[in-house]
Order: structure tokens, then sequence, then C-alpha cells
């Protein structure tokens, strides 16, 4: 648990005190109010932080002894992220956001990733800077972005927040038939609107 929490007695989680096993191939939901450490945790499970209390492992491994080569191979190979604050260049066009990993990894071809455009919805803004793009759309971009990259587990960190119904079903499923292809888990967090997907396990934060 956010060391910050530390002497706190209040605290009822699935999560934190706990011992929590995510596995490849399943569906995890983390429902959490504002506060509690949902973006902390998210934070810790990719290595960008380490002031926690406990301990967090990987195949067995604690995280903490993972030296800067380990992260980057995880993170190319394993650990793939859609960002709450999405993490985007707005200077650039959606496609050249996607094709910033892409390009890297060489996992997606352009026919995959225009598809994928296509069944969003923002085939026509590809060519648009993402920063005159609203922040739903922004969202699509960096979902595609997160997909275009071989992984074992994939985290979204609220990752529907700004989209309605129809949009958030189309993402959700886009993410889980990706995710099944390659027999990987994901573990989406949110603070309660979140894509309906056969959840097989629902944490509360």
């Amino acid at each position: 648990m956010p060391r910050v929490f530390r002497n706190r007695t209040d605290i009822h989680s699935d999560i934190w005190h706990q011992e929590v096993v995510f596995e490849r191939g399943h569906l995890y939901l983390i429902e959490a109010a504002s506060g509690t450490g949902k973006s902390s945790l998210c934070s810790y499970l990719i290595g960008y932080r380490d002031d926690y209390e406990g301990t967090m492992c990987f195949d067995g491994h604690d995280i903490r002894e993972l030296c800067t080569y380990d992260w980057t191979k995880l993170r190319q190979h394993s650990l793939s992220v859609m960002f709450q604050e999405l993490r985007v260049f707005p200077e650039l066009t959606a496609w050249e956001n996607v094709q910033v990993k892409n390009q890297l990894m060489h996992f997606k071809s352009d026919k995959e990733i225009a598809e994928w455009f296509e069944a969003l919805g923002i085939a026509d803004k590809r060519d648009s800077r993402l920063g005159h793009l609203s922040y739903g759309q922004q969202q699509r971009v960096a979902l595609i972005r997160a997909l275009c990259q071989p992984f074992d587990f994939l985290l979204a960190d609220e990752p529907v927040s700004h989209l309605d119904a129809d949009n958030t079903r189309m993402m959700g499923a886009l993410m889980l038939t990706e995710a099944q292809r390659q027999g990987a888990a994901v573990v989406v967090t949110s603070i309660g609107h979140h894509m309906d997907l056969p959840y097989e396990k629902t944490f509360k934060l």
C-alpha cells in the first residue's frame, strides 16, 4: 500500500493489506473512489514509483530488484499501459502518435491500425493534430497505441472516462479481442464509468 496510508486504520480494501495475484488470460476490474490510491497502484505495477509498503512480484521476482534493462524489456514485451492522463503528443497527428510506438515495435501493419481507426470512428481524424481532438477521441488513439505491442498484461487506467456508451462498447470489444489473441490479461481501473466486459474478478480499492 502507499506509504502515505501506512498509519491509517480506516482503510478497507481488496488490494491493500491483501495478497493479490493477476494472471495472464484473465480480465480484472479495480473500482476505486478518488483518493484511495488507484493512480499510485498503477504507477507501482509498471515500476514508475516504489513508495509502497509490502512486496510486488512479476513472475516470482520482486520488482524492487529489477534494473533499468529489466524494466525496459518488460515494457516492450510484457506490460502495456493506457495511462489515465494519456501521455500523448498533442503536436503530432493521431496517426503519428500511434506510429511513435509501432515504428519501434513493428508489431502491427498499417492496414491493421487503419482498421482500428475505422472501428473506433476516428478514421477521419488520423491526420489531425491530437491537440485539436476531443479528449474522448484522444482516448481512442491512446488505446490503439497501447495495442501496438506484444503484452502479457494490459493496464488500462480509466480508459473510457470521456466516452459515451457506444464508443465505450467499441473500445471494450477491441481491447478484449486483442488481449484474447495474445492470451493476455487486462486490468481496468475505474472510479465509476467503465466498460461492460465479462470481468472475472472485481476488486474494491
